[in-house]
């Protein structure tokens, strides 16, 4: 019996470890592979539908197969669904036209901004109440990092922070109001992600029309001489950050229901760090070294941001670790294939 239960014991450590290890390298490497995909592949539509699409059929298909519940997708709660995917799909939108325009750096400063409007949301809106002492160094020292990155970016243009400022709202947007919204539908988590990916599936021919990228998309169908629809590191691009899309949905899931709220949330910080190393590494596209003292720095608010709202709701910390998260990795990755995370 005893050694029954050490065996036990440490199966459920290495899966468990298997688990955030897996969560940990896909949300990682995912901003890196979406800016190689968007780089080799110039057709954002086109590139998020494909998302979409793999991680419909993806959540679908495995839930034929018994490895996940879903909801059944009915009508009438699509209709219900429907604003909060609209909302779903300009975020995502306008990230992947972000990291078209601009490096990784910059799209982790700005995601990594979120706590502030998010705080003056929630006071202007919801009616919260106004930040703490603590809260309120933590968003001195996110705007600082955000002030002084963007004062120093040589890769500065008005496109490029034009979408970035688009992505900064939707996003904000997205945390703030969708996700109470879609937490007074009842659905379960892949649910979402079903509801979420098909209906913004169904909405992209819509988008492809208004950007007139359906044309640019034929032109490039009909010329033999630029196929970049066809490139072999365009397919590879494309092929990783769908698979990697869905990948970090699992994970992220699993991940946190086998460790506690406080070690998710940790473990997305150590990500986000991860994810400025490995961009340094790889290639040219990224800050000078002072944008990076920037970045880190705005890191480090976000970081101070989610302590002082633990701190700050006592018993349910818990909760305000998990609310905080909410949206983190979908932004992340550029595809937003499910709720919650870093």
């Amino acid at each position: 019996m005893v050694l029954a239960a050490k065996f036990d014991a440490s199966k459920q450590y290495y899966a468990t470890s298997s688990l955030v290890v897996g969560y940990a390298l896909c949300s990682s490497l995912l901003a890196v592979i979406n800016k190689y995909a968007i780089t080799k592949f110039n057709y954002p539509g086109l590139l998020t539908a494909l998302q979409y699409l793999t991680s419909a059929l993806g959540v679908w298909v495995l839930g034929k197969l018994g490895f996940l519940y879903h909801d059944p997708f009915i009508v009438d709660i699509a209709k219900r669904f429907l604003p909060a995917a609209l909302v779903f799909y300009l975020a995502i939108f306008t990230n992947t036209n972000l990291l078209r325009h601009a490096n990784v750096d910059t799209f982790i400063v700005f995601r990594s901004c979120t706590p502030l409007l998010v705080a003056m949301a929630d006071t202007a809106f919801r009616k919260q109440p106004c930040p703490s002492r603590l809260t309120f160094v933590s968003l001195v020292i996110i705007l600082g990092g955000a002030v002084g990155y963007v004062a120093t970016d040589s890769a500065f243009t008005l496109e490029a922070y034009s979408w970035a400022f688009a992505y900064l709202v939707m996003i904000t947007t997205e945390m703030v109001y969708i996700k109470h919204m879609v937490t007074n539908l009842g659905l379960n988590t892949w649910g979402f992600v079903l509801y979420n990916n098909l209906l913004s599936l169904m909405m992209a021919p819509l988008f492809w029309v208004v950007t007139g990228e359906y044309a640019q998309v034929f032109d490039a169908l009909m010329r033999s001489d630029e196929g970049d629809l066809f490139d072999a590191s365009a397919f590879l691009g494309v092929a990783l950050s769908c698979v990697f899309g869905l990948l970090i949905s699992f994970f992220g899931f699993a991940a946190r229901k086998a460790i506690s709220a406080t070690a998710f949330t940790v473990t997305g910080v150590v990500n986000k760090f991860l994810t400025v190393v490995i961009n340094v590494l790889i290639w040219d596209k990224h800050a000078s070294p002072f944008g990076l003292v920037c970045l880190l720095l705005t890191i480090a608010g976000g970081v101070l941001y989610q302590q002082s709202v633990s701190v700050s709701t006592g018993v349910g910390t818990v909760v305000a670790e998990d609310e905080s998260g909410s949206g983190e990795e979908d932004a992340e990755k550029g595809l937003l294939s499910k709720s919650s995370g870093v």
